[in-house]
């Protein structure tokens, strides 16, 4: 039992003023795990004080000094890593591999920002006139649960590769992790003020940063309903804003594709983190001339996927993150069955075995058009949905029609045609035949998916703005 107590304000963790409390569970046994005291608007008024404090020395830093509390950071997070590994086992109970992966990620993103801004031209020449990227002053950042670590590292990276302050409101269900985090980051030894981390809700700590007219940016990742709320807060101190939001990635497979290597592809871009990803391929377009051969090695392999918690290295898919969460994925179970989808596997409920846990079935239907809401809305859970292509420009425009825009996944034995299909599709990134992340690859969305771009000179142009100073002609 671990009872988070404590914010990060202004480099020491304090006691907040809020004092209303939350239980944690883990999610793959529904024990109570914890309690975090949740800090309120006044305590977020105190941590933008301090990141307003610590801004004017920030932004006056070196490239060299950025670059070495980056890399000071990335030493952090690796000398910690086990205790990461720990926590985010424990609170959010997904499958092993993707938590390895997290926590290596969340120390490459330090790595990348620094070669970033070793490479970046803060002082550029416009014409006659010398141009200067600065840093925009305190960021706001509000965080989501399903890879705490890594959108903490990226949104912290970007505000010190530009030279600002930051103040974060993590996911308040993920506090363990959060903290476990920032004990590892306080070794890192930053200015005071530079990082401030304020657990609370949305409502009470995520409006009073998004509506605080010290703030000048916010950066938010997590659903397109929340955001709009966001922009509408920010609108009247006139904030920038880079929000990464949601998905409904298409997995176009080709009609040359070699089922071997596409199906498992396939079916772990959509279950990949359990199916609780922004970027999952959770619709699968498939040519409706071999439709019946794919829905079949698609069913067999699904039902090949160990279901479970993530003690087993085995296991494909651990549990969904919280009680409301399970129940409003199985309600999108029942919805597909009442649009007319077929169910092709899984289904309403826990896997068998698995009485405890909020555990979901994986699930895919067939027989879905892409008007209906399975289709067309994020679930944000293991629920594929299979639909047919008459040919490659139908593939494309029912990838296309879609109100999202944030990844796609393209499989062939050609990887040219593959290509020339991914350049025809509306999304911030496009992945070839399973192609590994790239993490100096620009990440963001079109459409609903969101605003701007994060990772490497792409997400530190939107941290910074130009000032021109113009010289009198000689």
């Amino acid at each position: 039992m671990r009872n988070i107590d404590r914010i990060y304000i202004d480099g020491a963790f304090v006691t907040p003023h809020g004092n209303r409390c939350l239980d944690l569970f883990n999610p793959a046994t529904e024990a109570k795990i914890g309690t975090v005291r949740l800090g309120d608007a006044e305590d977020l008024r105190i941590a933008v004080a301090a990141a307003k404090r610590a801004f004017p020395a920030m932004a006056r830093t070196s490239k060299a000094e950025r670059i070495a509390m980056l890399h000071r950071l990335r030493d952090a997070v690796k000398a910690g890593s086990a205790d990461l590994v720990a926590a985010m086992t424990e609170e959010y109970g997904a499958p092993a591999y993707f938590i390895a992966f997290s926590v290596q990620n969340t120390a490459s993103v330090f790595e990348v920002m620094a070669a970033s801004v070793e490479s970046y031209a803060f002082e550029r020449t416009a014409g006659s006139s010398a141009v200067t990227m600065l840093p925009l002053g305190v960021v706001g950042a509000i965080t989501p649960w399903n890879s705490n670590f890594g959108f903490i590292a990226t949104k912290l990276a970007h505000a010190i590769g530009s030279g600002s302050t930051i103040v974060i409101k993590p996911a308040e269900q993920s506090a363990i992790q959060t903290q476990v985090l920032l004990e590892c980051l306080h070794e890192a030894g930053l200015p005071r003020g530079v990082l401030n981390v304020v657990n609370g809700t949305g409502p009470e700590v995520g409006a009073a940063l998004t509506a605080h007219p010290d703030v000048a940016l916010i950066t938010f990742t997590g659903s397109t309903p929340a955001a709009r709320i966001i922009q509408r807060s920010a609108l009247d101190t006139m904030k920038r804003l880079v929000l990464e939001l949601g998905g409904k990635s298409p997995t176009i497979v080709l009609d040359d594709a070699d089922l071997d290597a596409a199906v498992p592809v396939a079916l772990m871009s959509g279950f990949a983190n359990s199916g609780q990803a922004c970027v999952a391929g959770s619709r699968i377009l498939v040519p409706r001339s071999r439709e019946a051969e794919i829905t079949a090695r698609l069913k067999l392999e699904a039902e090949r996927l160990r279901v479970g918690a993530p003690a087993d290295p085995e296991v494909r898919i651990g549990p969904l993150a919280n009680a409301a969460h399970w129940e409003r994925v199985q309600s999108y179970i029942r919805l597909g069955q009442e649009e007319g989808a077929t169910l092709l596997t899984g289904g309403e409920g826990r896997p068998q075995g698995l009485d405890k846990g909020w555990f979901a079935k994986p699930t895919i239907f067939t027989d879905v058009t892409n008007t209906m809401r399975i289709a067309r809305e994020e679930i944000f859970g293991p629920v594929l949905s299979v639909i047919a292509y008459d040919d490659e420009d139908d593939a494309v425009a029912i990838a296309n029609d879609s109100d999202f825009g944030l990844q796609a996944y393209v499989l062939s034995s050609d990887e040219d045609r593959a290509i020339r299909v991914a350049r025809h599709l509306v999304a911030g990134r496009v992945v070839i035949n399973g192609a590994p992340h790239d993490p100096h690859a620009p990440f963001g969305g079109f459409r609903r998916s969101g605003l701007g771009r994060e990772i490497g000179a792409y997400g530190l142009d939107a941290f910074l703005e130009p000032r021109a100073i113009l010289k009198p002609a000689r």
